[in-house]
């Protein structure tokens, strides 16, 4: 029903910024009504929240360590969302993944992995020291 596609990752030096991307392709549902996450993976270690947008509000939800760093933003008329990553640091390097769910669940739900129903392939950012 929902199929997501990432795009924009690369390398890129400490202190560099970077755009990723996702691309929404929908069947049932308008994008407004899906909640669009933005998820990481480091090597070895368990996936990790990074940001949020909600559909409708556009409101934006954040982990602690991307907070004052990373900026997510979506275009319904285009079906994506964006997360613009500034300040990198070599710990940011993993696999970014986005995910959506239209399931209403509280804004401080946003940050679990299992309530979301749809993923896409991930986009590696690799960051240099």
């Amino acid at each position: 029903q929902v199929q997501l596609v990432e795009s924009g990752g690369g390398l890129v030096q400490a202190g560099g910024s970077l755009k990723l991307s996702c691309a929404a392709s929908l069947r049932a549902f308008p994008f407004n009504t899906y909640r669009m996450g933005w998820f990481r993976q480091a090597p070895g270690k368990e996936r990790e929240f990074v940001a949020a947008i909600d559909g409708g509000s556009s409101a934006g939800y954040y982990a602690d360590h991307v907070k004052s760093r990373f900026t997510i933003s979506r275009d319904n008329a285009k079906n994506t969302v964006d997360l613009q990553l500034a300040s990198l640091t070599p710990e940011d390097t993993a696999v970014y993944y986005c995910a959506a769910t239209r399931q209403a669940y509280g804004a401080a739900s946003s940050k679990y992995p299992h309530l979301y129903d749809y993923w896409g392939q991930g986009t590696q950012v690799t960051v240099s020291s």
